[in-house]
This record gives structure tokens, C-alpha cells and sequence, in this order.
């Protein structure tokens, strides 16, 4: 927080915080970028110096992603096998590939918003 020209405190500006979850920004902010490596969250934002150490997601969201992903993959992919009946190695040839590219593409932005859940419920951890 930085002195406004009335001496008083400004507030930095507050965002949708599962926008900016969504987005791999800062939920406090939504200026600094959220992860420092693929799923490694950084421990101070760039931007408003938010403290990420204290909080942690855990496998939270990786549960949520396997859950969404799977259940996609293997809705479609009993439509398609019961529509069109193809061979079974056509549907492990598309079925596997794209759980994997689902998984991976939904997890930072499903990490990104279990820490904005977290910061906007004011989870502590003592």
C-alpha cells in the first residue's frame, strides 16, 4: 500500500479474483504473474508484493482437473464408440493424447483459481 496525497492509505485496486485465477495473474493485484515454473508458485507478486507462502493448494486442483478430464474423455468417448463403433486402438489413439492435453491445459488455470478461492475466503493456516 502506498500514502495517497491525502495521507491515507490506497488500497491497491481489487479484481474478480477467479478471473485473475483463470488468467495465472495475481488474485490480489491481477498485474503480477501467479507462477514462477509450470505449477511452482511464486512466493512474493511481482506487482503488490502479496504474500503467496501461506497458502497452498495441495493436490486440490489436480483432483478437480482428473475429474473434468476424465469425465469428458470417456463421456465422448462412449458416444463415439457406441455411434460409430471404430477400433479399439483408433479410440486409445485419440482418448489418451487428449486426457493428457486436457489435464496439462487445465492446470494452471485450475491451480490459479483454487489460490483465489483460497485468498478470497481469507483461508489462514497457523
Amino acid at each position: 500500500m502506498t500514502e495517497g496525497p491525502t495521507g491515507h492509505d490506497i488500497q491497491p485496486a481489487r479484481i474478480d479474483p477467479i478471473r485473475a485465477g483463470l488468467l495465472c495473474r495475481c488474485p490480489n493485484c491481477g498485474q503480477g504473474p501467479l507462477f514462477a515454473g509450470f505449477l511452482k508458485v511464486v512466493e512474493r507478486c511481482a506487482a503488490c508484493s502479496f504474500d503467496f507462502s501461506r497458502l497452498n493448494t495441495g493436490d486440490g486442483a489436480a483432483i478437480f482437473i482428473m475429474q473434468i478430464a476424465g469425465g469428458i474423455v470417456v463421456f465422448s468417448a462412449l458416444y463415439v464408440q457406441i455411434a460409430f463403433s471404430p477400433p479399439i486402438w483408433a479410440m486409445l489413439a485419440v482418448a489418451l493424447p487428449l486426457v493428457a492435453a486436457l489435464s496439462l491445459g487445465l492446470m494452471r488455470p485450475g491451480k490459479g483459481v483454487m489460490i483465489a478461492l483460497q485468498m478470497r475466503n481469507d483461508v489462514r493456516h497457523d
